[in-house]
């Protein structure tokens, strides 16, 4: 038996951190542990299955008779009073709380629930620690006494499904294992069209949305994991892809638009079809109606009553209509927040059947000092309320967990100081290049943030996060998280569009007046940025080779932006290289100097080489080339082949452009030689010397 030193107890960091927790002792796995279940039912018995499965996989033998045990017990059981003892298991733990303590060579976990063993067993799996990943004989059991439960009823993920890549269902069956193990207890799938309505077989796209059994697989699943789905298909705004259609088009608030017309003949049966087979497919306490940025309402169809009655009310009216309408469902409806947010006293007029029947979402994704205003319209109206902060990586290469991490804490904070019963954390996918694998730092902040009482601390996630999710003892992963923030950081005062590494930087064309002005912004930032991004790629590589890492794909995606980062560095610093080579080549062609030609060679060459290998133009072509094939990858081990060519033939137009721009070079300098004559750079594209940096010249002028 081993003691854990003070220092050893504080360094225990887990996801989220324990209310109460006291490290006694670790206990070595080298001859492995057993996972008894003593009279349990059919969920905890699972809660047993999961946890030895999850030993397994870090290499720990779990055969029955090992000498390190762990225990699964209910409180109510006579053998889990006793190993309870004096530990007080309290009213607010009943639910979903629960109590290890150390049981002769080894753990107990007791729980009043299915749920509090199951949470129970999820924290064991943290307390299990290997300094020496892929070798399961080195790895040892922290014993620890804990009492724990959740600060929020419901702790959420909202997934968008709708804007590019839709997730296999095993992708999102792993999604589920993972929330779980975090103690996520609400999975919310967003459909716009990606659902498929057996009454509204044009609605969803071919090979791009979810079938009503996969729907039906994928509740049954979560239920073991004590997850509830809860599918939010927009019921008012964000339907362009319906409305775009002709059969759907006199829905619209507008010609083809995004938002229902409130009025429209047929709109209530429309959503009433969706929800019908929605209740059906996805049985649970709760559906969301969606109901967010409804900017076109009052534009078109239903002007004339929005001058009349005001948009707040047109908008609570057409909201209340559903909700009367979807009565016989018998569920609850959630709606974001963000437009009767604005109509407090409209809100507080409401019929006590509507807020008996809703729960507002509220939704932010920045960080602020206070996010009272965005609930306090809710709980004034004595509605129930959730908080929905977000990970920040829509449009983005990463997500900008400089924003992400404050943003989440702070308002799932106001959220429980307000009384909000949930946080539901977000993942959008609105430039449809998002790779879900990028989010799980954001995710599992969340996980924590909403099952930890108050402000959860940022330094003391980002410690822990390395060693939990990849189960990397180095912290070079933690360390790695932190250069991509530093990437993104740098850019945040350059006043670029997004203010930091985002999408459209990526694919800006560094030639263009555009690029040319966002250059000017961004050169003297271009060399730390890189070596911020190719420093996380170090640190990530020399992780991987310590030992062997959990997440993978999560790490090889990590991978990825770190190099689109260095790329969208590079291709700035390449443009202004390749300017002034040109420049240097164009002011000696006319020179007869033997040496001054074979500068002029040299330059071109290092341009686009004549072999179409290392020029700088290839050095571009090489690199987003590689990257296709690289997102490609990654896409494939999550997603559907559906909508992945909109985004990879980005990828291919980007090489082409630079193999374009080689030839074009390449065409140059052959004419050059038959004619003594260079074009002009603007006449290739090549933009201008930037202004500041001198060209290269010679030493000796050209001759006559």
């Amino acid at each position: 038996m081993v003691h854990a030193t003070a220092q050893q107890a504080a360094q225990l960091t887990l996801v989220p951190m324990p209310r109460e927790m006291q490290v006694a002792q670790t206990l070595p796995l080298s001859n492995g542990v057993s996972v008894l279940c003593n009279g349990c039912d059919v969920d905890d018995r699972f809660a047993a299955e999961d946890l030895t499965a999850s030993l397994r996989g870090m290499g720990i033998a779990t055969a029955t008779g090992s000498p390190v045990s762990i225990t699964l017990l209910r409180s109510t059981s006579a053998e889990g009073r006793q190993a309870l003892g004096s530990t007080a298991f309290s009213p607010e733990m009943q639910a979903e709380g629960y109590v290890i303590v150390p049981r002769g060579n080894g753990l107990a976990v007791i729980g009043a629930t299915p749920s509090g063993v199951f949470y129970g067993a999820q924290t064991v799996k943290q307390l299990v620690e290997n300094n020496t990943p892929g070798n399961g004989s080195a790895a040892v059991l922290h014993v620890a006494s804990i009492r724990d439960w959740p600060a929020m009823k419901y702790r959420g993920l909202h997934d968008d499904l709708s804007r590019g890549p839709v997730p296999t269902l095993e992708f999102q069956k792993k999604q589920i294992r993972t929330f779980a193990a975090y103690k996520i207890n609400v999975y919310s799938p967003y459909f716009e069209n990606t659902m498929q309505y057996l009454s509204d077989p044009l609605a969803s796209p071919p090979g791009g949305s979810i079938t009503p059994a996969e729907a039906r697989e994928l509740v049954s699943y979560a239920q073991k994991y004590h997850i509830t789905v809860v599918p939010e298909q927009e019921a008012f705004g964000h339907l362009h892809f319906m409305l775009n259609t002709e059969l759907y088009a006199p829905l619209a608030e507008t010609p083809h638009g995004h938002v229902l017309a409130p009025g429209a003949p047929g709109v209530i049966p429309f959503v009433h079809r969706m929800f019908t087979q929605l209740a059906q497919d996805y049985p649970g306490p709760f559906l969301h109606l969606g109901a967010d940025e409804t900017a076109e309402l009052g534009k078109g169809a239903t002007k004339s009553d929005v001058d009349a009655r005001g948009l707040g009310t047109v908008y609570l009216d057409f909201l209340q209509r559903i909700v009367t309408d979807l009565k016989p469902l018998n569920r609850r409806f959630l709606f974001w927040g963000d437009i009767a947010m604005n109509e407090p006293k409209l809100l507080a007029a409401m019929p006590d059947s509507f807020k008996q029947s809703t729960v507002a979402v509220a939704w932010e994704y920045n960080p602020h000092p206070s996010f009272l205003r965005y609930v306090k319209p809710y709980t004034d109206a004595r509605m129930e309320c959730w908080v929905a902060p977000g990970v920040n990586n829509w449009n983005r290469i990463f997500p900008d967990n400089n924003l992400a991490l404050p943003n989440i804490q702070g308002f799932t904070a106001q959220g429980q100081a307000s009384g909000c019963t949930g946080q539901l954390n977000t993942v959008w996918d609105d430039d449809g290049e998002a790779l879900f694998n990028a989010n799980w730092y954001g995710v599992l902040f969340g996980a924590a943030a909403a099952w930890q009482p108050g402000e959860s601390s940022i330094p003391q996630f980002q410690h822990s996060y390395g060693r939990v999710f990849h189960g990397d003892p180095t912290g070079k992963i933690d360390q790695a998280e932190q250069e991509l923030m530093a990437a993104h950081l740098l850019l945040k005062d350059t006043y670029t569009k997004g203010g930091d590494a985002n999408d459209f930087l990526f694919w800006v064309d560094p030639f263009t007046p555009e690029g040319q002005n966002i250059n000017a912004k961004l050169r003297p930032l271009l060399k730390d940025l890189r070596l911020h991004a190719e420093r996380a790629l170090v640190l990530v590589r020399e992780a991987r080779n310590a030992g062997t890492l959990r997440e993978n794909d999560a790490l090889d995606v990590m991978e990825l932006a770190a190099r689109r980062i260095d790329l969208l560095g590079q291709k700035f610093q390449i443009s202004d290289e390749i300017s002034m080579l040109y420049a240097k080549a164009y002011a000696l062609q006319s020179s007869k100097v033997r040496t001054d030609r074979s500068d002029l060679m040299r330059s071109t060459s290092d341009i686009a080489h004549p072999n179409g290998v290392q020029g700088k133009m290839e050095d571009l072509r090489n690199n987003y080339s590689m990257l296709r094939d690289l997102y490609e990858e990654a896409w494939l081990k999550s997603y559907r082949p559906y909508y992945l060519h909109n985004m990879s033939e980005r990828y291919t137009l980007a090489t082409d452009m630079w193999i374009k721009r080689g030839d074009e070079v390449r065409a140059a300098r052959r004419a050059w030689n038959d004619t003594g004559i260079l074009p002009p750079a603007s006449q290739l594209g090549i933009p201008s010397v930037p202004a500041g940096i001198p060209p290269q010249t010679t030493t000796q002028p050209p001759v006559q």
